[in-house]
Formats: C-alpha cells, structure tokens, sequence
C-alpha cells in the first residue's frame, strides 16, 4: 500500500480572537482553487521566499489581495513545517475548517436537480488520494452532493483537497454519524441507491437504468461496503472483469460508474434533442 499523505497541521485562530480553526491548506491548485470558492474565511497566503515568479502563483497572489487576505513570504523549509509536507509547491493558505452541509441540505439539492439528481455516498474510504480523487471526478460530472461517514473514513483534510486538486471547494459535502440511517433519508428524498460492488450477483453496469434519480456508494479499499450498508442499497451494480486481478481501486471504479451515469444521461438528453 502507497504511504499516506502527512495530515496538516491544525490550529486555532490569532490568540485572543476566538478564531475558528484554522487549516494549512498547500499545493498550487489546491490554494488557487480554495481562494476561487470563497467559502472558507483565510487567514493568511505563505509564499516561499525563493519561489520563482510564474503565471499560476501570480494569479494565486492576485485573488489572495481580492479577498484581502495578507500575502507572506517564508523560507521554503518553514512552509514544509507549517503544512507538515513537502509536496507544498511553495504555497501555504492558512483558512478556516471545511464548511461541510448536512444531510438535509444535500438532499434538498438532490430534490431540485430531479431526474438528474446525483450524489455519491463513501463508505469507510480512508486514504486520502482515493477520496480526492472521487472528489474530483464527482465535482467534474456534476454531482449535487457527496455524504461522508464521520468515523473510520478520511475527512476533507489538507492532504484531501490537495489530492482533489481543490474540487472539493466547490462541492456540497456531508458528514453523518451512520449511513444506513443517511441512506434510508436519501430514499425517502426520491433517490435509488447503487451500491458498487465486487459480487457475482450485482447487475452489470451496463444493464443498469441511469436515467433516475440515483445515489452511488462507494466501499472502502480492500474491503467494499458494509454489510449493512450493502443491505441499504436498492441495487449493487459491479464492474466486469477480463484480467487477472480481482477489483479495481476504489477511486478507480468509483470514477467510473460516476462517468458511465453521466454518459448515459447525457446521451439521451442529446437524443431528445435532436427528436422532432
């Protein structure tokens, strides 16, 4: 297994102020894209002194003063410490915590997309790379929420926008006690729930109906999903495989199946279009 990203550090705001956590997001896109959302307060932009001036750090400097937060220059090695990582690209953004939504809210979301409601759901996902990256392929399709489980699983950590190149700043993310109970919720909204998994008695996913309002779960590496979890699903739809090898990583065959409903939701939309 890849070693895991080191977690960032996290602190509390300027002393006597009360301020909220704060998080030391790093990375290029990860700092660009967070200042772009606007939904996190920031602290402060750390630039490594020796940075060589480029298009990309020009434009992360620029919205930086936008939102009038103060621009700092630092050794390099001293951002390293501050983000507890080496992979900080010369850019550090002190900001406040995630703004996760609730349940409630990424339900009400999925309401107003109707039929082409989508959301993913990860069950006990935990290395962080594996949920960025999720994140990011849910963000670019267009999914109207993602619900994360609060226990064994990775939160939106530094090392986790990092990983999803920011995308998460601009995607509606829940975290609940327990799934099960968030699952029946989603049903409850007008949502099916696919659940991905490695068993012979899942539907292929080519033989699944995409053209509904729908909810994809997505099991841990290694593991898959929950048993009861897996019960709570409406169907289990699996990917076919021809090689040797039993399963994809998680992150893999999330993005998958998360591409496949798009495509097809998509291609009709462009049939009934061109329909007289």
């Amino acid at each position: 297994m890849a070693p895991q990203p080191l977690a960032a550090k996290q602190r509390r705001g300027p002393p006597g102020k009360g301020g909220p956590l704060v998080e030391a997001l790093y990375g290029t896109n990860a700092v660009r894209e967070t200042l772009r959302a606007g939904r996190r307060t920031c602290r402060r932009l750390l630039v490594a002194a020796d940075a060589r001036p480029d298009r990309e750090l020009a434009e992360i400097t620029r919205l930086a003063e936008r939102r009038h937060c103060p621009v700092e220059t630092r050794h390099r090695d001293q951002l390293g410490r501050i983000c507890r990582s080496r992979e900080h690209q010369d850019v550090v953004l002190e900001a406040s915590a995630y703004p996760y939504l609730s349940l409630a809210e990424i339900s009400r979301a999925a309401q107003e997309a109707g039929p082409a409601a989508l959301l993913l759901v990860l069950d006990r996902v935990q290395d962080p790379q594996n949920v960025g990256t999720l994140l990011r392929t849910a963000e670019a399709v267009g999914v109207q929420g993602v619900v994360l489980p609060e226990r064994e699983a990775a939160a939106i950590t530094p090392a986790v926008v990092r990983a999803s190149a920011g995308a998460c700043e601009f995607l509606r993310i829940a975290r609940v006690g327990n799934l099960v109970p968030a699952i029946a919720a989603l049903k409850e909204a007008g949502l099916w729930v696919l659940g991905l998994e490695e068993d012979p008695s899942a539907s292929p996913y080519t033989a699944v109906d995409w053209q509904r309002p729908l909810a994809i779960v997505v099991g841990s590496e290694g593991f898959g999903l929950r048993r009861l979890v897996r019960e709570s699903c409406d169907e289990l739809v699996r990917l076919p495989m021809r090689g040797r090898i039993g399963s994809l990583n998680a992150a893999v065959a999330g993005s998958v199946i998360l591409y496949e409903a798009w495509r097809c939701r998509d291609a009709q939309i462009k049939t009934a279009n061109q329909q007289p």
